[in-house]
């Protein structure tokens, strides 16, 4: 323990409980990992939320609109007009799954793709609820019945962008767990990745009776093939497409 820890008692509680303002807990590379079980969080249904919105390009769109205001200053206070389908928009479908191993060895995936949406009361005990295209308000979700944790060894969430261009950057994706009890849990993906087709986020491990969530944030220019080879899954995997929205 650092000796400003003392002086500052608060900063570990904080973290543990959550902010009190939002009552969250923000994941970071210096905080990286949160026990579920410590936070009295280790059963009921965790769920697992990606949200993202999709944003012009940030350095055309700016760089015209300050001319623009310029020349002409009334323009500051109409709203910007978006197209879609323009060189400037960012159309990203972007798909959240998670890779899961069982006490008894068996292991899978959950995912848009493919039409592997699991079940919540039997094995694998994940629950992907939909799959949405656009970047809605709700984003997609996936559940997870803590109340079989007993059966789970391990699992990974990951996020991956469905045949688009890459695009993690302009995304302001953002990965939210909310526990059964307990502050909510983010993990933000800002980090610069340009050609990034894949993110691992996270991760849960349950080791010696203890739940813990681990930030990830690894990004990766392949898809599926390629985390379950950085975290040794052993699935096969083939091309896999959606039907028509």
């Amino acid at each position: 323990m650092a000796f400003w820890d003392n002086l500052f008692p608060a900063r570990t509680a904080q973290f543990d409980s959550g902010a009190a303002a939002s009552n969250s807990i923000d994941l970071t590379r210096r905080r990286p990992s949160v026990s579920l079980t410590k936070q009295g969080a280790a059963t009921g249904n965790l769920r697992v939320n990606l949200s993202w919105r999709m944003r012009t390009s940030d350095i055309e769109g700016r760089s015209r609109q300050s001319g623009r205001l310029l020349r002409n200053p009334s323009k500051l206070f109409k709203p910007e007009v978006v197209q879609a389908h323009t060189q400037g928009m960012v159309n990203v479908d972007l798909d959240l799954g998670c890779l899961y191993e069982l006490k008894d060895g068996s292991k899978g995936v959950v995912q848009p793709l493919g039409g592997f949406f699991g079940d919540l009361n039997t094995a694998p005990y994940v629950k992907l609820s939909g799959d949405d295209r656009f970047g809605g308000s709700s984003g997609e979700t996936i559940f997870v019945n803590l109340d079989q944790k007993d059966e789970i060894k391990r699992l990974l969430f990951f996020v991956y962008i469905y045949d688009q261009t890459p695009a993690f950057d302009r995304t302001h994706a953002k990965i939210t767990l909310y526990p059964s009890n307990g502050p909510r849990i983010e993990i933000e993906l800002d980090e610069r990745a340009p050609q990034a087709r894949s993110c691992a986020v996270f991760s849960v491990d349950n080791s010696k009776g203890e739940l813990t969530v681990r930030r990830e944030v690894r990004f990766v220019y392949g898809f599926q093939a390629e985390l379950d080879r950085l975290y040794g899954w052993g699935l096969q995997w083939g091309r896999g497409y959606k039907t028509k929205a």
